[in-house]
């Protein structure tokens, strides 16, 4: 009988069988990104489950080691280089915050192969680090591009978290701004874990601009979500975020997404026939009241199933076998089937208007990345 189901091992306990493939699945449990945590380890679970239906890899079951990715990102990173060191996990993924994989790269990745599912910032060239999430270039550009053309945004302001990946996108968007000479008016950012938006929206209010890019995670995206809407701003200025989830709408409340736009290569009411049937897989699984599979959770199946071909393509879990394999490799998700070029994935990505707290997808943005 085929092996069915993902052993969940706490961070820090005790490894399961060492006949299987052990994976180190690091995701939030806490902190602002803690919202998506759920929804990232049950969609791991789900490919697990699917790849040990299928026979495992090369004939052994699919282990699943948690990890919370929400904790310091310090604490994380000395977490997982034990399990590496101490030969517990044969691979990393995981949904987590730049922050965190910065201080995990150079720990593991010469180790064990490690595959990054989170949208973020662009420019890692780690050996061993696979992204297969949204850059950038093929996410935040476009997306500019299309607010423009389709909705006349021509003035922009930024409010964002003060970590490297919401900077480091306001520089991006600060580049497509001066080729097409778009002003951006205002950059304001606050700590993880901030509340009060009070000062970063009175800046927003004198400031002048019709289009507002939030490079805010989880819980902070929330809150400034409400204060946006009780401001009144959302009546004149209209939102962009390139990490914003159907979690997050619902959190924020029907009141508070009006004009509310986010560009994501996955949403939950994306119609291709790959993400209606992985919406159906997800559903008999784990009931119709589970969280959405959203694009943060549903991008840590890609991961999952990224990892599972590797190792098929290579016959191996060794790493350097499975990295010798990755730019010919081709799985199929959700996203469609998808490659690999220079360590990150291919993939479309589309625009989708928040309509109350749903997002209705309306435009594909671009196919592919274009990052040197």
């Amino acid at each position: 009988m085929p092996y069915d189901g993902a052993r969940r091992t706490p961070s820090g306990g005790s490894p399961g069988t060492r006949d299987a493939v052990q994976v180190g699945l690091v995701t939030p449990w806490q902190g602002p990104a803690g919202m998506f945590g759920l929804s990232c380890r049950m969609c791991a679970e789900l490919a697990v489950a699917e790849i040990n239906l299928d026979g495992g890899l090369l004939g052994r079951p699919v282990e699943l080691h948690h990890v919370d990715g929400g904790a310091d990102p310090g604490a994380v990173a000395l977490e997982v280089q034990r399990l590496v060191r101490t030969n517990q996990v044969d691979a990393v993924v995981g949904w987590h915050i730049s922050a965190v994989r910065r201080r995990l790269a150079p720990r593991i990745a010469a180790q064990v192969p490690y595959v990054y599912t989170a949208l973020y910032e662009g420019g890692e060239r780690t050996p061993g680090v696979l992204l297969t999430g949204e850059t950038p270039a093929n996410q935040l550009g476009p997306a500019l591009e299309w607010m423009r053309t389709e909705l006349g945004v021509r003035r922009w302001a930024v409010v964002g978290d003060d970590y490297v990946w919401p900077r480091a996108s306001a520089a991006e968007a600060a580049r497509w701004a001066r080729a097409h000479d778009v002003p951006i008016v205002d950059e304001v950012y606050v700590p993880l874990g901030t509340r009060d938006f009070g000062p970063a929206l009175r800046t927003l209010a004198r400031g002048g601009a019709d289009g507002v890019l939030v490079l805010l995670v989880g819980e902070d995206a929330v809150h400034f979500n409400r204060a946006f809407a009780a401001a009144g701003l959302d009546r004149w200025q209209t939102r962009l975020s390139t990490l914003m989830d159907e979690t997050m709408l619902l959190a924020s409340g029907e009141r508070a997404t009006r004009s509310l736009y986010s560009a994501a290569g996955y949403f939950e009411d994306l119609t291709t026939t790959d993400a209606l049937e992985f919406g159906g897989r997800f559903a008999e699984r784990f009931g119709a009241t589970a969280p959405v599979p959203s694009s943060l959770g549903e991008s840590c199946y890609e991961g999952m199933n990224l990892y599972a071909q590797l190792v098929r393509d290579a016959g191996t879990t060794g790493r350097e076998e499975v990295l010798a394999v990755s730019e010919q490799v081709r799985f199929g998700g959700a996203r469609g089937e998808v490659t690999l070029r220079r360590s990150h994935v291919v993939q479309d990505v589309y625009i989708a208007r928040a309509q109350g707290v749903h997002f209705e997808v309306i435009a594909r943005l671009s196919s592919g990345i274009r990052e040197s």
